[in-house]
């Protein structure tokens, strides 16, 4: 298989202007904001909060009276994130402001912005989770789920791809033998410390970590961990990574719905359809389709992508949370899943008019952008939630549209044969 090329359309000059102005505004309210912040978890990451969300989990009819003060909080008074938990620095968005600063030095040819993706290494190489060999991260914060309590740092598969394209978008630019070598310790990682549970004769999900009881079946899991062992298995030369990304890739088509869809998951609980998570699968296949050629991942993506637009906005044509709720929703958008949103749309560029039509409208972001440069959360049903949050999604919309910049920039450049 040849990987594939698409030819995508520059957007006009005022636009990338805009956009442009955009993000210097938000670095600006970066530098003066500090790498720390509530997070769309804190309402639950501390010993109130958990121990609410274990009684729902355990005895819903109970456990919904003890998590409703949270859920009001989330709704009405989002500020009073600051009484349930402390600031943090989160890993995955430490990831996504080091992609976001390496696209922008090469975009504006700064070394200041190399300087700071550079610093962002750093602290990922200080914040990996302990007590294992290989680099790896997850939250810091301890985490209830229905299988029980994920405690702080526990290494997920869900964080790793985004470390080892930081790590890589660095080691593009400067070639420093010593990034390169963190990405083959992410990449064993990835490979040794994960297990499959078989699904069918080609296909095996895989792992949300490393626990050896996790039961897998989260299909953005496996479509994570097979775009970075593809990628990886490029970047090393390595089978071995290629053979486990293929049957993880083979779940993750084997799972798409009849209609283009993907469920959250496949264990027949969490059957939910969201936005971002729907996005997570399709980004992962188009990366793995542009290094690869698989006909089977364009078909999917060319499914998943109709679905997407038909199903996943609302009547504005903006984001919507869900197309299938878990549960209710106290807010009517969300900023992760418009960030999202523009990084799938550049990734697909030129090939589905209606999502280019989607791109050209989010990038037109102001009601989103606040005077001081930061990003609003959510749209409530009443007013919003203006906590800027590293996590939810300040780090994904600056990297995305840092990531439009770059892909913009190149393809000015191919069209004048700079």
């Amino acid at each position: 298989m040849t990987a594939v090329t698409i030819e995508t359309p520059a957007m006009s000059r005022p636009e990338i202007a805009a956009i442009e102005s955009g993000v210097l505004r938000f670095v600006k309210w970066l530098d003066q904001y500090g790498e720390t912040s509530y997070d769309h978890q804190s309402f639950f990451a501390g010993d109130l909060g958990r121990g609410a969300k274990a009684l729902y989990y355990r005895k819903p009819l109970l456990g919904t009276v003890a998590v409703a003060p949270m859920i009001f909080a989330e709704a009405f008074v989002p500020s009073a994130r600051r009484f349930f938990y402390k600031k943090q620095r989160f890993p995955i968005a430490d990831a996504h402001y080091a992609m976001g600063f390496a696209f922008l030095a090469n975009v504006l040819n700064d070394d200041q912005y190399y300087r700071r993706a550079v610093d962002f290494l750093h602290v990922l190489k200080e914040t990996r989770s302990a007590g294992f060999e290989r680099y790896c991260w997850g939250y810091p914060f301890s985490w209830e789920t229905r299988n029980g309590t994920m405690h702080a740092g526990t290494p997920m598969i869900t964080t790793l791809p985004y470390a080892y394209e930081a790590f890589r978008e660095v080691f593009r630019i400067d070639g420093d033998l010593k990034w390169r070598e963190i990405m083959r310790s992410i990449a064993e990682h990835a490979f040794l410390d994960y297990h499959d549970i078989r699904t069918s004769d080609l296909a095996s999900s895989c792992s949300y970590t490393p626990d050896p009881d996790d039961p897998g079946g989260v299909i953005n899991a496996s479509a994570y961990r097979a775009f970075l062992l593809t990628q990886a298995a490029m970047d090393f030369s390595e089978q071995r990574y290629q053979s486990v990304a293929d049957r993880n890739l083979n779940f993750v088509l084997e799972s798409q719905n009849s209609d283009g869809s993907w469920y959250y998951s496949t264990d027949g609980k969490r059957d939910f359809v969201d936005h971002f998570h729907t996005c997570f699968v399709l980004k992962a296949l188009a990366k793995i389709e542009a290094l690869t050629g698989n006909r089977e991942c364009t078909l999917a993506i060319e499914r998943g992508v109709h679905y997407y637009i038909q199903n996943l906005f609302d009547a504005e044509g903006l984001p919507k949370p869900f197309s299938r709720r878990p549960r209710l929703t106290v807010y009517r958008n969300e900023l992760y899943d418009y960030a999202e949103c523009i990084n799938l749309a550049v990734l697909l560029k030129g090939r589905f008019s209606a999502l280019d039509l989607i791109l050209s409208r989010l990038t037109n972001f102001s009601a989103w952008q606040k005077p001081d440069g930061s990003f609003r959360s959510r749209k409530l049903l009443i007013g919003w939630d203006n906590t800027p949050m590293h996590r939810w999604a300040q780090s994904q919309m600056f990297r995305s549209l840092c990531f439009l910049l770059y892909r913009d920039a190149q393809s000015s450049s191919a069209k004048t044969g700079n």
